[in-house]
């Protein structure tokens, strides 16, 4: 037998549509065999909280150890889990193809997949989920929606807290009036004939969050791509259905899928990359509707197309080479890569990416932030979130840099948040506001 990680991970398909996934008595005994590796491995003790939880569940029940634990008490761990992968791609010895066959991440997304399917009570915190209604009904209204949800308004911030169960602490994504699709459509861009990528068609998959909230990442990525002769289409069907899959809601996050790679299939065909603008969804499309539908043949087609953001411009500059008049950013760079983008199995891109930015050597961050997604946010978790985050909150303190990037908008917001609550009796400067690396590209260039 070769022990773990000598070889590189395997992940299997989800077998949701088999009775035997949804069996109860097959899912204690399964958490119950990798909770006792885990347990006799402890690898992981200083990703997220589940396994801090796990731990102490088994240190508490004495000899007995996990056959002192009952199986109501392993909610808390599932409920600690953020579904990063970390655990799985970067830490545990156990994964496939070793014969334990661990996957922890996966496990805890079968749990909360029961639990969702058994659940008939209607929560006010799950409509928070619901991006793209939310998304085209606040666009209209965005500075009274961005008002409301403002850390400083004291009066709707400890309501939305007291009925949906959202820390008022907690930093909420912004609305924008015009969405990145409609920008697009508004304001085309002439493409580089003589750049050396010239001939190069993507299409964009929006994303929800660069969509209705930060339409500026889009922005910068088609202006890199077309002063790159890249011709670039804007395309947004759908959310991808992360926040649904970290629910457990597998049939809505199935229906995303076959929806999405139904409308991108046209440009596939026609020769066009997918880039996805940030990594949460490019995860998805690439790595789990596949294993979630690996025998669609669109939803396989789009993962061999799809490419993240940063990967897709290092891919240029290592085939056809970059434009030449990126100049050196002032001030230190600071670029945290999220944990998404590392679960993708496809190196560190933004951190290679920003090293093509001339006498700007980026400091780079490998350590998750934290957040989460919609599960940072909640009262039950924040305090958590940033606990797990205060190690990357203290790195992007110590180092001062006037440029903050992560490609995740949402860990970027919550690692600024960290670094406020370490700096607040300090009167220490604050970094500029965190970006997207293809922002610091597109400044770099001039285009923005």
């Amino acid at each position: 037998m070769r022990e773990g990680s000598l070889d590189a991970p395997v992940r299997h398909p989800l077998n949701w549509t088999q009775p035997e996934f949804w069996d109860e008595a097959a899912l204690d005994a399964e958490m119950r065999r990798v909770f006792d590796i885990c347990h006799g491995c402890r690898r992981c003790f200083n990703l997220c909280d589940s396994f801090p939880r796990l731990f102490d569940l088994v240190d508490a029940a004495g000899d007995a150890e996990l056959a002192g634990v009952v199986s109501a008490d392993f909610k808390p761990v599932v409920d600690a889990c953020t579904l990063c992968d970390m655990c799985f791609m970067s830490k545990c010895p156990y994964v496939p193809p070793h014969p334990f066959d661990v996957d922890f991440p996966h496990l805890m997304l079968r749990y909360r997949a029961i639990e969702f399917r058994k659940e008939k009570s209607f929560k006010l915190s799950d409509q928070l989920i619901e991006t793209d209604r939310n998304g085209k009904l606040a666009a209209p209204v965005a500075p009274i929606a961005n008002w409301a949800m403002s850390t400083e308004n004291k009066t709707t911030r400890p309501l939305l807290e007291k009925i949906a169960g959202v820390d008022r602490r907690a930093a909420l994504p912004k609305f924008h009036q015009q969405t990145l699709v409609a920008q697009a459509k508004k304001n085309p861009l002439p493409v580089n004939t003589k750049a050396p990528a010239f001939g190069r068609k993507v299409v964009l998959y929006a994303t929800c969050i660069a969509n209705y909230n930060n339409p500026a990442i889009g922005d910068a990525a088609r202006r890199v791509l077309a002063h790159n002769g890249v011709d670039c289409q804007v395309v947004y069907p759908r959310c991808c259905g992360m926040p649904h899959l970290e629910r457990g809601d597998l049939d809505r996050v199935a229906n995303h899928a076959r929806e999405v790679a139904a409308s991108l299939k046209p440009y596939i065909e026609q020769g066009h990359d997918v880039v996805a603008l940030v990594p949460s969804c490019a995860l998805m499309l690439k790595f789990e509707w596949p294993l979630l539908l690996p025998d669609d043949p669109d939803v396989k087609a789009l993962a061999q197309a799809t490419f993240d953001a940063s990967e897709y411009i290092v891919d240029i500059a290592k085939h056809e080479g970059l434009v030449d008049g990126l100049s050196a950013l002032d001030g230190g760079v600071v670029v945290h890569l999220a944990c998404h983008a590392r679960a993708q199995n496809m190196g560190a891109k933004a951190a290679d990416m920003l090293r093509l930015i001339p006498g700007t050597p980026p400091k780079v961050i490998e350590r998750c932030s934290g957040h989460g997604g919609s599960w940072g946010i909640m009262k039950q978790n924040f305090d958590v979130a940033l606990k797990v985050g205060r190690p990357v909150a203290r790195q992007v303190a110590e180092a001062e840099p006037s440029h903050v990037a992560s490609e995740c908008p949402l860990a970027a917001a919550h690692i600024m948040q960290g670094v406020e609550f370490l700096q607040k009796d300090k009167n220490a400067t604050q970094p500029n506001s965190p970006v997207h690396p293809i922002e610091l590209v597109a400044r770099a260039y001039g285009l923005v």
